[in-house]
């Protein structure tokens, strides 16, 4: 049977959101496993320990309590979206100078709450502060640290004049009882891409369709692109292969012959003790006259139920006579335990240099060399501890200079 979902649209750290959501599922679920924005804790799930505290329309609101389906229309606001407001990097500031974190559990809720006290009622006592933090809750600190540092930049703020950000939530969206809104379609015409986890279905071995090729919703997007020393009529015939672009890529290799225009395949990734294996389908479209193809695919992780859907879209440019660009456009939709991979820089710098990996093995294949037949596993502990060099190469160059 399929789950009842709505279509919600709504805005999150200022980047506007199409999805379609269950009645039932919390805002802290939508935020944590469909957004990835995990900064946003959950402890009580019963809105009283306040570990889950955002900001819906300005105002402090407990996510675990809220509904998506509620909030049609409203802005969003995590702690993620709060990095750079001055407010909150001088609370930041003053937690780390008055120890006002332990396991750190609370505190994204202690945060966020924090900064509305202190735009509501700048240069309050100490007495009023632990009064307005009655709903957040630390089993670490003994709240001595978080209020002194509250106060500290409730003291800065004294001659400030108040904002008022207290509100209701924004009042149910006009629809009728969740028993007549509209069932999803089923799998053989749902959007494939769709991020409820209910819409993303994991790959089934037992399937002979290919993975529909559908537009992905609120994706991470990179871009990358590497210069080969090789005619493009050259890397053109080799993109065509899929046996030999998978063999350059790390970790991964077909699990069965390809006619050219679908492809099952495997990709084993490392990450210390963790090793995942995604297994999955993917479909390849060509463009000629474009120099461009397109491959669409999804796949799951057998041990962490991890799944992944994905749009890789390549593009070869001709620089010389030996010269080509290629310039590769992934969007995915990771979901599952290991989704944490896919956020931020860390995200970006590992893609960037599984790039240049792959760069590398495209260069190699050109001029004949041999590619290992059955590629390592792609091991990304090693590839972040190379990304954690690099930082610490630019930041005591910049001291340096």
């Amino acid at each position: 049977m399929n789950a009842v979902t709505h279509a919600l649209s709504i805005e999150v750290n200022g980047r506007p959101i199409e999805a379609e959501v269950e009645p039932r599922q919390s805002l802290a679920d939508f935020l944590r496993e469909d957004l990835l924005l995990t900064g946003t804790h959950l402890g009580c799930e019963h809105g009283v320990c306040g570990a889950c505290t955002v900001l819906v329309d300005g105002a402090p609101a407990r996510s675990c309590i809220a509904f998506p389906v509620m909030l049609e229309g409203s802005k969003i606001t995590t702690i993620e979206g709060l990095i750079d407001d001055p407010v909150m990097v001088e609370l930041r500031a003053a937690f780390t100078r008055e120890h006002a974190l332990q396991c750190g559990f609370c505190t994204p809720g202690m945060l966020v709450m924090a900064r509305d006290i202190v735009l509501r009622r700048p240069g309050l006592d100490a007495a009023a502060i632990r009064h307005e933090l009655a709903g957040n809750l630390c089993r670490c600190t003994g709240y001595a640290g978080i209020v002194s540092a509250i106060q500290q930049v409730a003291a800065a703020r004294a001659q400030e004049a108040p904002v008022v950000t207290r509100g209701a939530l924004a009042p149910p969206p006009s629809y009728a009882s969740p028993l007549t809104l509209p069932v999803a379609p089923s799998r053989a015409v749902a959007p494939a891409m769709a991020i409820s986890p209910a819409v993303i279905a994991p790959v089934d071995d037992s399937e002979a369709a290919p993975p529909v090729p559908e537009l992905l919703r609120n994706p991470v997007e990179i871009t990358e692109e590497f210069d080969v020393a090789a005619p493009r009529a050259t890397v053109w015939a080799l993109f065509q292969d899929p046996a030999r672009v998978i063999a350059c890529l790390p970790g991964a290799q077909l699990t069965e012959p390809s006619d050219g225009n679908m492809i099952r395949a495997r990709m084993v990734v490392k990450l210390g003790p963790m090793q995942a294996a995604f297994g999955g389908l993917g479909v390849i479209v060509a463009d000629p006259a474009a120099w461009s193809g397109t491959i669409h695919g999804r796949g799951v992780d057998e041990k962490s139920a991890t799944r992944v859907q994905a749009r890789l879209v390549y593009r070869l440019e001709e620089q010389g006579e030996n010269l080509t660009r290629v310039r590769v456009e992934v969007a995915y939709v990771l979901q599952g335990p290991l989704a944490q991979m896919s956020r931020g820089a860390i995200a970006r710098d590992l893609a960037a240099r599984l790039t240049a990996t792959f760069a590398a093995n495209l260069d190699r294949a050109l001029k004949g060399g041999e590619i290992a037949a059955e590629a390592a596993p792609l091991d990304a502990g090693g590839l972040f501890l190379a990304m954690l060099k690099g930082w610490l190469a630019r930041l005591f160059g910049r001291g340096g200079a």
